[in-house]
């Protein structure tokens, strides 16, 4: 499976560098120098990054054989991939990758099957996007509502309030 870690911005001035809007929680390592990055559409790369830094906020990505703003511009709009087999899994058993949840069972404690998670949404909270028969329920991901995750299992156990999936 391919995880997004960058979509390719605007250049940042006229030596080939660009912005990179981050989708990764480990930058230091998705962008070190000398990294390659599959590409999505793949015919644009692999691009290898030449060096990263970050200004006002945002991260600037000089990739090889990037050279002047023109070249830079060709990569707008590129999304930056890597394969899932290469995320460690953490040491911490609260902690999950979104490709790990997608597709789990959704359950009450009480056992009722309600769906099954469809996505994660990653905004000033963390939402799970639960598919059901009647659409789509979104939960937070907290403690609170997700008492439970059995990844073993193939199933995540959601304490709901009233109303959340009626």
């Amino acid at each position: 499976m391919q995880l997004v870690v960058g979509r390719i911005g605007k250049p940042h001035g006229i030596r080939g560098d660009v912005t990179v809007d981050v989708r990764t929680d480990d930058v230091d390592a998705r962008f070190a120098p000398g990294t390659a990055l599959v590409t999505d559409p793949v015919s644009a790369g692999p691009l290898t990054v030449s060096s990263a830094k970050w200004h006002s906020g945002r991260l600037i990505v000089r990739f090889e054989g990037v050279a002047d703003r023109n070249r830079a511009e060709e990569l707008r709009g590129i999304w930056l991939v890597i394969d899932s087999s290469e995320i460690v899994p953490s040491a911490d058993p609260d902690d999950f990758h979104d490709q790990q949840l997608i597709g789990l069972r959704v359950v009450t404690t009480s056992g009722e099957e309600i769906g099954t998670v469809a996505d994660i949404l990653h905004h000033a909270q963390e939402l799970v996007v639960v598919d059901t028969p009647t659409g789509e329920r979104y939960v937070p991901f907290v403690a609170a509502l997700v008492p439970e995750v059995d990844l073993a299992g193939g199933r995540m156990v959601v304490d709901p309030p009233g109303g959340l999936f009626d």
